[in-house]
């Protein structure tokens, strides 16, 4: 008699297996997390005592005159890098063969 349900269930929980269609992954809207999910104006206050703290703790990075100019170079050479690729490619001159 044990088996009798055991088949049973299995029988049941077969057809309706077969019979539902599996379903389409829903896709949710994500909710911002951590300080992307904050008030901009908290956000600032959180950075300006975080910076204040590290200056009072002295491990704090002051940038030179020197590392600054060589950070900014930096940065605008990776942001043009694809417009000055593509300008290069522009301007180089198609190799043309004579037959």
């Amino acid at each position: 008699m044990a088996n009798d349900l055991i088949d049973l269930a299995d029988a049941h929980t077969t057809s309706i297996s077969s019979s539902v269609a599996p379903a389409a992954p829903v896709e949710r809207q994500r909710k911002p997390r951590g300080f992307a999910a904050m008030d901009p104006k908290l956000v600032s206050e959180l950075a300006t005592r975080g910076g204040k703290a590290a200056h009072r703790a002295g491990t704090a990075h002051e940038f030179t005159s020197e590392e600054a100019r060589v950070a900014g170079r930096k940065g605008a050479l990776a942001t043009h890098a694809k417009r000055r690729a593509k300008l290069a490619d522009e301007t180089v001159a198609p190799v043309t063969t004579q037959s």
